[in-house]
């Protein structure tokens, strides 16, 4: 079940960021027609990204305290010390971000070039933060399973 949440936890993270990007390319393409799928996907990414961070929180208060020893015990104890305490304060900003996501596309994007550029801002740095943290969280999961490999002639 452990394994079950933290492959739900990435899952829903990368759903956010494909859903960040659908909605860059619609606000490049900002018209009547698209406007209410922008604000529908801007809902999305917010909605996902609380959920990624419940399903993260649950994980790491639940189930992170024996991997991070492991962790600490191994040689790539940087995986944990460095890109998880990055992780869980970089995220933060991800939230309030995503939050205003679904505000900034309350406005009409078609005629507020200021609305527009803003829209376009937010989700770059959405997508690419949040490829950060997929990385990074790759990392700590390496930190993990180096830290149980058994050591060479010992």
């Amino acid at each position: 079940m452990t394994l079950a949440i933290l492959l739900l936890h990435a899952l829903t993270g990368m759903l956010f960021i494909l859903a960040a990007g659908f909605v860059f390319v619609d606000t490049l393409n900002a018209s009547a027609a698209n406007l209410e799928r922008i604000r529908t996907m801007s809902r999305l990414v917010a909605g996902l990204l609380w959920l990624t961070y419940f399903i993260g929180g649950y994980w790491y208060v639940v189930n992170y305290a024996p991997e991070k020893a492991f962790i600490m015990k191994g040689p790539w104890k940087f995986s944990h010390s460095f890109f998880m305490e990055t992780k869980e304060h970089v995220f933060l900003a991800l939230l309030l971000l995503g939050t205003l996501l679904p505000i900034i596309a309350t406005n009409d994007l078609v005629t507020s070039k200021g609305a527009r550029k803003l829209m376009l801002w937010v989700t770059t740095l959405l997508v690419l933060v949040g490829f950060g943290m997929d990385g990074a969280g790759a990392i700590i999961s390496l930190g993990a399973k180096v830290a149980l490999l058994p050591v060479a002639g010992g």
